[in-house]
Protein backbone atom coordinates (compact mmCIF):
# COMPACT_ATOMS: atom_id res chain seq x y z
CA UNK A 1 0.00 0.00 0.00
CA UNK A 2 1.13 3.40 -0.75
CA UNK A 3 1.17 5.87 2.10
CA UNK A 4 0.58 9.57 2.42
CA UNK A 5 3.18 11.43 4.19
CA UNK A 6 0.58 14.50 5.27
CA UNK A 7 -0.32 17.51 5.26
CA UNK A 8 2.71 20.11 5.60
CA UNK A 9 2.70 22.33 8.77
CA UNK A 10 1.55 26.07 7.75
CA UNK A 11 -1.12 27.26 5.90
CA UNK A 12 -2.21 25.28 3.20
CA UNK A 13 -4.27 26.21 0.43
CA UNK A 14 -7.73 24.88 0.45
CA UNK A 15 -10.72 23.90 -2.55
CA UNK A 16 -13.64 25.32 -2.48
CA UNK A 17 -16.57 22.16 -3.51
CA UNK A 18 -20.13 22.21 -3.23
CA UNK A 19 -21.09 21.24 -0.24
CA UNK A 20 -23.81 18.84 -2.19
CA UNK A 21 -20.49 16.83 -3.40
CA UNK A 22 -20.29 15.15 -0.10
CA UNK A 23 -23.80 15.05 0.77
CA UNK A 24 -25.81 13.92 -2.54
CA UNK A 25 -23.55 13.32 -5.22
CA UNK A 26 -20.78 10.88 -3.54
CA UNK A 27 -22.56 8.89 -1.97
CA UNK A 28 -24.53 7.75 -5.89
CA UNK A 29 -20.92 7.16 -6.90
CA UNK A 30 -20.01 3.41 -7.10
CA UNK A 31 -17.10 3.52 -9.62
CA UNK A 32 -13.58 4.41 -8.19
CA UNK A 33 -12.23 5.87 -11.60
CA UNK A 34 -15.65 7.94 -11.70
CA UNK A 35 -15.45 9.11 -8.09
CA UNK A 36 -11.16 10.27 -8.87
CA UNK A 37 -12.14 12.22 -12.03
CA UNK A 38 -15.23 13.90 -10.34
CA UNK A 39 -13.06 15.29 -7.34
CA UNK A 40 -10.20 16.05 -9.33
CA UNK A 41 -12.57 17.79 -11.98
CA UNK A 42 -14.25 19.96 -9.54
CA UNK A 43 -10.75 20.80 -7.89
CA UNK A 44 -10.05 22.23 -11.25
CA UNK A 45 -12.74 24.16 -12.03
CA UNK A 46 -12.42 25.47 -8.74
CA UNK A 47 -9.17 27.09 -9.33
CA UNK A 48 -10.47 28.92 -12.20
CA UNK A 49 -12.07 32.76 -12.32
CA UNK A 50 -14.62 34.02 -14.67
CA UNK A 51 -18.32 33.64 -16.12
CA UNK A 52 -17.64 29.87 -17.04
CA UNK A 53 -14.99 27.15 -16.11
CA UNK A 54 -14.80 24.50 -18.40
CA UNK A 55 -11.65 22.27 -18.87
CA UNK A 56 -11.38 20.30 -22.42
CA UNK A 57 -11.10 16.78 -23.09
CA UNK A 58 -7.04 17.60 -24.25
CA UNK A 59 -6.43 19.66 -20.66
CA UNK A 60 -7.73 15.98 -18.62
CA UNK A 61 -5.53 13.89 -21.46
CA UNK A 62 -2.58 15.67 -20.86
CA UNK A 63 -2.74 16.35 -17.14
CA UNK A 64 -0.40 13.65 -15.36
CA UNK A 65 -1.75 13.99 -11.84
CA UNK A 66 -4.96 12.70 -13.19
CA UNK A 67 -3.76 10.40 -15.22
CA UNK A 68 -1.68 8.79 -12.38
CA UNK A 69 -4.46 8.84 -10.24
CA UNK A 70 -6.51 6.72 -12.67
CA UNK A 71 -4.18 4.46 -13.09
CA UNK A 72 -4.19 2.82 -9.93
CA UNK A 73 -8.42 2.29 -10.84
CA UNK A 74 -7.20 1.28 -14.55
CA UNK A 75 -7.08 -2.34 -13.83
CA UNK A 76 -5.94 -4.04 -16.93
CA UNK A 77 -7.26 -0.79 -19.02
CA UNK A 78 -4.88 1.97 -20.52
CA UNK A 79 -5.39 5.04 -18.38
CA UNK A 80 -6.82 6.74 -21.44
CA UNK A 81 -9.36 3.95 -21.41
CA UNK A 82 -10.18 4.41 -17.95
CA UNK A 83 -10.07 8.53 -18.37
CA UNK A 84 -12.84 7.94 -21.47
CA UNK A 85 -14.98 5.69 -19.31
CA UNK A 86 -14.82 8.11 -16.35
CA UNK A 87 -15.77 11.15 -17.91
CA UNK A 88 -18.25 8.82 -19.75
CA UNK A 89 -20.17 7.93 -16.02
CA UNK A 90 -19.74 11.49 -15.27
CA UNK A 91 -21.80 12.56 -17.62
CA UNK A 92 -24.50 10.02 -17.50
CA UNK A 93 -24.03 10.72 -13.35
CA UNK A 94 -25.35 14.23 -14.74
CA UNK A 95 -22.06 15.84 -13.03
CA UNK A 96 -20.74 16.78 -15.82
CA UNK A 97 -22.03 18.09 -18.92
CA UNK A 98 -20.18 17.31 -22.51
CA UNK A 99 -20.28 19.09 -25.53
CA UNK A 100 -19.08 19.42 -28.61
CA UNK A 101 -18.91 22.81 -30.83
CA UNK A 102 -20.83 22.71 -34.42
CA UNK A 103 -18.21 21.25 -36.84
CA UNK A 104 -17.31 24.30 -38.59
CA UNK A 105 -15.48 25.58 -36.02
CA UNK A 106 -13.28 22.63 -35.47
CA UNK A 107 -12.89 23.04 -31.44
CA UNK A 108 -12.30 20.16 -28.97
CA UNK A 109 -14.61 18.41 -26.57
CA UNK A 110 -15.16 20.86 -23.29
CA UNK A 111 -16.89 19.53 -19.99
CA UNK A 112 -18.82 22.55 -17.61
CA UNK A 113 -19.81 21.25 -14.14
CA UNK A 114 -23.60 20.75 -14.09
CA UNK A 115 -24.19 23.95 -12.51
CA UNK A 116 -26.35 27.06 -13.78
CA UNK A 117 -23.66 29.13 -15.11
CA UNK A 118 -22.38 25.85 -16.64
CA UNK A 119 -25.27 24.90 -18.32
CA UNK A 120 -25.34 28.14 -19.64
CA UNK A 121 -22.06 27.83 -21.29
CA UNK A 122 -22.24 24.79 -22.80
CA UNK A 123 -25.39 25.92 -24.46
CA UNK A 124 -23.54 29.37 -26.05
CA UNK A 125 -20.74 26.39 -27.17
CA UNK A 126 -23.40 24.08 -28.39
CA UNK A 127 -24.08 27.36 -30.58
CA UNK A 128 -21.12 27.78 -31.55
CA UNK A 129 -19.28 30.22 -29.22
CA UNK A 130 -16.12 29.45 -28.60
CA UNK A 131 -15.56 29.65 -24.85
CA UNK A 132 -12.87 32.19 -24.83
CA UNK A 133 -16.11 34.40 -25.95
CA UNK A 134 -17.82 32.61 -22.39
CA UNK A 135 -14.63 34.25 -20.56
CA UNK A 136 -13.20 31.37 -19.16
CA UNK A 137 -10.48 33.34 -16.63
CA UNK A 138 -8.95 30.53 -15.58
CA UNK A 139 -5.75 30.49 -13.52
CA UNK A 140 -2.50 28.99 -14.67
CA UNK A 141 -1.07 26.47 -12.84
CA UNK A 142 2.78 26.22 -11.90
CA UNK A 143 3.33 24.11 -14.81
CA UNK A 144 1.80 26.33 -17.66
CA UNK A 145 3.28 29.48 -15.56
CA UNK A 146 6.85 27.68 -15.75
CA UNK A 147 6.70 27.15 -19.24
CA UNK A 148 5.28 30.58 -19.94
CA UNK A 149 8.27 32.55 -18.07
CA UNK A 150 11.27 30.12 -18.02
CA UNK A 151 11.38 27.04 -20.22
CA UNK A 152 10.85 23.63 -20.89
CA UNK A 153 9.73 21.01 -18.64
CA UNK A 154 12.01 18.41 -17.43
CA UNK A 155 11.15 15.31 -15.44
CA UNK A 156 13.14 16.77 -12.25
CA UNK A 157 11.78 20.14 -12.60
CA UNK A 158 8.01 19.26 -12.47
CA UNK A 159 8.44 16.79 -9.89
CA UNK A 160 9.70 20.23 -8.02
CA UNK A 161 6.83 21.73 -8.89
CA UNK A 162 4.38 19.43 -7.99
CA UNK A 163 5.76 19.81 -4.54
CA UNK A 164 6.26 23.08 -4.50
CA UNK A 165 2.29 23.54 -5.80
CA UNK A 166 1.40 21.24 -3.08
CA UNK A 167 3.68 23.68 -0.20
CA UNK A 168 2.24 27.20 -0.93
CA UNK A 169 -0.95 28.57 -1.67
CA UNK A 170 -1.22 29.52 -5.38
CA UNK A 171 -1.20 33.12 -5.42
CA UNK A 172 2.25 33.19 -3.59
CA UNK A 173 3.45 30.95 -6.40
CA UNK A 174 1.59 33.63 -9.26
CA UNK A 175 3.26 36.32 -7.08
CA UNK A 176 6.77 34.73 -7.07
CA UNK A 177 6.89 34.35 -10.33
CA UNK A 178 5.80 37.61 -11.45
CA UNK A 179 8.65 38.97 -9.14
CA UNK A 180 10.67 36.92 -11.16
CA UNK A 181 9.96 38.05 -14.47
CA UNK A 182 10.32 41.50 -13.12
CA UNK A 183 13.69 41.55 -12.16
CA UNK A 184 14.57 39.48 -15.29
CA UNK A 185 15.78 36.34 -12.91
CA UNK A 186 13.56 33.54 -14.47
CA UNK A 187 14.87 31.07 -12.77
CA UNK A 188 12.94 28.34 -10.83
CA UNK A 189 15.49 28.15 -8.27
CA UNK A 190 15.04 32.06 -7.87
CA UNK A 191 11.62 31.53 -7.65
CA UNK A 192 12.01 28.85 -4.84
CA UNK A 193 14.00 31.09 -3.01
CA UNK A 194 11.08 33.99 -3.03
CA UNK A 195 8.48 31.45 -1.97
CA UNK A 196 11.09 29.81 1.05
CA UNK A 197 11.57 33.28 1.64
CA UNK A 198 8.29 34.20 2.14
CA UNK A 199 7.44 31.07 4.31
CA UNK A 200 9.90 31.83 6.90
CA UNK A 201 9.93 35.32 6.98
CA UNK A 202 6.13 36.55 5.30
CA UNK A 203 5.55 38.37 2.49
CA UNK A 204 4.61 41.85 3.94
CA UNK A 205 8.95 43.23 3.26
CA UNK A 206 8.97 41.84 -0.22
CA UNK A 207 8.69 45.11 -1.66
CA UNK A 208 10.76 47.07 0.97
CA UNK A 209 13.97 48.76 -0.55
CA UNK A 210 15.69 48.12 2.70
CA UNK A 211 14.49 44.09 3.02
CA UNK A 212 15.99 44.11 -0.82
CA UNK A 213 19.17 45.62 0.04
CA UNK A 214 20.08 42.43 3.24
CA UNK A 215 18.92 40.03 0.86
CA UNK A 216 21.07 41.04 -1.83
CA UNK A 217 24.17 40.82 0.48
CA UNK A 218 23.16 37.83 2.07
CA UNK A 219 21.77 34.34 1.17
CA UNK A 220 19.85 35.10 -2.06
CA UNK A 221 22.16 37.96 -3.36
CA UNK A 222 23.29 35.63 -6.11
CA UNK A 223 20.20 35.59 -7.21
CA UNK A 224 18.91 38.80 -7.04
CA UNK A 225 19.42 41.79 -10.28
CA UNK A 226 21.62 44.53 -8.76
Amino acid sequence: MKTFSGFPSGKAAMVGIPRLTFSELLPLIDDLAELKLTLHVLWRLSEQRGKARYLRLEDLSSDDTLLASLNEASGDQSPMTTLHYALDRAVERGTLLRVRPPAKVRANTFFFANTAKGRAAAEAVARGELPGETDPGGRPNIFTLYEQNVGILTPLIVDELREAEQSYPTPWIEDAFREAVDLNKRSWRYIRAILERWKTEGRGERHDPEKRRRDIDGDYGEYIQH
